[in-house]
């Protein structure tokens, strides 16, 4: 994923659904820095809803 897609990300994160650093942080630990996967981690670990989740993935596939 291109460096200002994931900036983006990380502040749709914060910005629209309230994520924590510390949430993305943890999450990008435990997807091993794979981007690919810190909405499903963020969402496994309790950090993001099903309807958050599903916002996201609408997100990324505008972007």
């Amino acid at each position: 994923m291109k460096s200002n897609v994931r900036d983006d990300l990380m502040s749709f994160l914060r910005d629209e659904l309230s994520v924590s650093e510390a949430a993305i942080a943890l999450a990008l630990k435990k997807g091993e820095q794979e981007l690919n996967f810190l909405p499903m981690v963020l969402w496994q670990y309790g950090f993001l809803t099903l309807p958050q989740l599903n916002r996201v993935f609408d997100w990324l596939e505008m972007v």
